[in-house]
């Protein structure tokens, strides 16, 4: 037993030898045995047979997997020698932890095992609104309006801005007036610069939306938050049809709801609305627009006097509203163009805040953009307004201090230098046309000047210009433009041209809307008006609504007309609209009318009955005199009205289209007239003749309509 395997019997190297051959034959090369396909090892079907010689059983564990330990006792070791009591363990031996010391010459930090560490991920949006709850309470610290805005810039996520809008506001609602003021002067700050305008819309959305959560912490959060959308309208950052269309989105019965209405009739409808808002929480941090823009005039003419541009930068600078410093660019532009000897130190001036970045790109494009707007109106003042400003420009871009996104804003719109040259010129006599206008209240002179340019391809643009102009003007300018509109309807202007005029106002509605702070409300009242007034017609209305932009505020405007249009009594509150001025309702104009066909018919003067027909001031409604008239001719067979009618005509009190429209209306009612005048036909026969005799009707009117009425009345 002297041999390595002396711990074994003869027996059993002999079922060792056996089990080996076996192995060898059986299975393949040790290289491919790893497979996982391999058939399982033949040793393990090879028992060990212990004979009862005293020596101690294996309990039939397979002949490899067994050791004998000093002691003399066999033990059970794990499969490919990996371990056991006694044994060296396999040759890599990777089952068990190794221990890797950092001490060790050869030590390699890959060699350290991978540990996976939990970690939450993060929300953009979460984070966003924990850093901007940071900005604003340190703004309501340091008042810092300028801090806030970069820090707001230095953020990015500019996506999330509508949430600022609503934290910001919703902050303020909990705290005293000074911060409540504070986050009004932020959003104006911050408006177009930073945050665009619907950015802000969209917060102030979220905040309607949210308005029950806030009422139930807030006790007065409606009221609270109907002053902030108020303010943010007297503020030019939201527009007016912002209350109407978000309306539309909330339930009755919400707090949104009440919260719109409470700001539109308690605040908005109030008179002098803008400067109550504005001091309402003190107004401790802002000034009123003019106050700002008669320190911005003071400031420029002190420049001019002592031609100091650091100390000019440094009083812009301390106004602290870069939110409006378009104002400074629009009010030094026309300093320079009254006073020529003061352009080289405004453009100076322009140029040196630019450069220091103390008038923002934005500001700048704005500024020129607003005086390119009412270049028209500046013109009445300084002739040489337009060639100065398109001298301006050119040097303007070529320095850098004026963004090249001007030329496209601002000329695209068709109002500056590459405008056609036959439109410009179009535009500035229509301005001088208008104005006269509305000092003279002479239609026909307005109407033989229009003839006179012979430009009716251009009618839609005498539409926009002259309801533009009277929406920036008093009452009676306005009733004087839908009084103008029923004229020129009848006379020179097609339905097309209204229809394309009122479409090229609705697409500029939101422009329009930041000079002019009710405009989307007097636009529908424009609109309706000329329904009543039949310039058009409601069909006419889907017409326009169709021309314009899904997404235009026009849109929304022509929802509004629609709604007064539909509203009872409409024809008597639209002719009144204006404030009375020359818009009496219908039936008042009918009986007036009458009373002095009746007084001339009972003995009165042509020259008294005209005096009174022209005091009515309707010029587009005298063909209602022309039926009245024609109709009392057949009913009293008096036909003295002809020589009214005649003198009328001379003097261009009723024109040849209101006279055609008479005859018509009376036409088309013969049938219901020969009821009560069974010589109807005959007359009309006989006064149609007249008239063309005379002279009074259109060749539209035509001799069918005679031949028609003979056949009629000889049946």
């Amino acid at each position: 037993m002297a041999s390595s395997e002396g711990f074994l019997t003869d027996e059993q190297r002999e079922m060792l030898k056996i089990a080996s051959q076996n192995v060898e034959t059986a299975l393949p090369s040790p290289r491919l045995s790893s497979s996982p396909k391999s058939p399982p090892t033949l040793l393990s079907d090879h028992q060990l047979k212990v004979p009862a010689c005293g020596k101690a059983p294996t309990g039939g564990i397979a002949v490899r997997h067994v050791r004998r330990s000093h002691s003399g006792k066999f033990v059970r070791v794990k499969k490919d020698g990996g371990g056991g009591k006694g044994t060296w363990g396999k040759l890599l031996d990777t089952d068990g932890e190794s221990h890797i010391d950092r001490n060790d010459p050869n030590y390699d930090s890959g060699e350290e095992p991978y540990q996976l560490v939990g970690s939450t991920i993060s929300d953009p949006l979460d984070e966003y609104k924990k850093a901007v709850v940071s900005i604003i309470e340190e703004y309501f610290s340091t008042s810092d309006v300028e801090l806030a805005a970069s820090d707001l810039k230095d953020l990015g996520s500019s996506e999330y801005h509508p949430y600022f809008i609503k934290r910001l506001v919703s902050m303020a609602m909990d705290r005293h007036d000074k911060e409540k003021e504070m986050a009004s002067v932020l959003l104006s700050a911050l408006y177009a610069d930073v945050i665009s305008p619907a950015q802000i819309r969209d917060g102030f959305v979220m905040l309607l939306e949210s308005a029950d959560d806030l009422a139930v912490d807030i006790l007065d959060a409606v009221d609270i938050l109907a002053l902030f959308i108020a303010r943010a309208v007297v503020d030019e950052i939201l527009p007016p049809a912002f209350l109407t269309r978000a309306k539309k989105t909330l339930p009755e019965s919400s707090k949104g709801y009440q919260v719109l209405q409470t700001a539109e009739k308690s605040y908005l409808s109030a008179p002098h609305h803008a400067e109550l808002l504005e001091r309402r929480w003190g107004g401790s941090t802002h000034v009123t627009v003019e106050e700002v823009k008669k320190k911005i005039a003071d400031l420029l003419r002190e420049y001019v006097e002592s031609g100091d541009t650091f100390e000019a930068c440094r009083c812009i600078r301390e106004l602290g509203v870069s939110f409006f410093h378009h104002e400074v660019v629009k009010r030094a532009l026309v300093l320079a163009m009254e006073i020529q000897a003061a352009e080289p130190l405004m453009l100076k001036l322009l140029k040196e805040a630019a450069e220091e970045g103390l008038i923002s790109s934005s500001q700048m494009v704005k500024g020129f953009a607003r005086l390119a707007e009412s270049l028209d109106d500046l013109a009445l003042d300084i002739p040489s307004a337009k060639t100065l400003f398109q001298s301006i420009v050119p040097k303007a871009l070529s320095e850098g201090w004026l963004d090249a996104s001007f030329m496209k804003s601002s000329y695209e719109d068709g109002e500056a230098q590459n405008e056609d040259k036959k439109l410009r010129q179009y535009k500035e006599e229509v301005v001088t046309i208008i104005h006269e206008y509305f000092l003279s209240d002479d239609i026909p002179e307005l109407i033989r000047s229009l003839e006179d340019l012979g430009l009716p391809e251009f009618n839609p643009i005498f539409l926009k210009k002259l309801i533009t102009l009277a929406m920036d003007r008093k009452n009676r300018e306005k009733e004087m433009a839908s009084v103008l509109l029923s004229a020129l309807h009848i006379e020179i202007f097609s339905t097309e041209d209204i229809v394309n005029g009122f479409v090229m106002l609705l697409e500029s509605a939101e422009d329009t809307a930041l000079d002019i702070l009710d405009a989307s409300n007097e636009l529908a009242l424009f609109l309706a008006r000329a329904v009543i007034d039949d310039v058009l017609v409601p069909l006419n209305l889907e017409d326009i609504a169709s021309k314009l932009p899904s997404n235009c505020s026009g849109s929304e405007t022509v929802r509004m007309a629609r709604s007064l249009i539909a509203a009872r009594h409409a024809g008597e509150r639209l002719l009144r609209c204006w404030g009375g001025g020359t818009g009496w309702a219908v039936e008042d104009a009918k009986d007036k009318i009458m009373k002095l066909l009746e007084e001339y018919e009972s003995g009165g003067v042509v020259a008294e009955a005209c005096q009174c027909i022209r005091d009515l001031g309707m010029p587009f409604f005298n063909h209602e005199v022309v039926k009245k008239a024609l109709v009392m001719a057949m009913e009293k067979k008096n036909d003295r009205m002809l020589d009214l009618l005649q003198e009328c005509f001379n003097e261009g009190l009723i024109t040849i289209n209101q006279m055609t429209k008479g005859f018509t209306r009376v036409k088309d009612g013969l049938d219901d007239l020969a009821l009560d005048i069974p010589n109807a036909k005959d007359k009309f026969s006989f006064y149609i003749e007249y008239a063309q005799k005379k002279a009074w009707l259109l060749p539209s009117f035509g001799s069918c309509a005679v031949e028609a009425l003979l056949t009629a009345a000889a049946s």
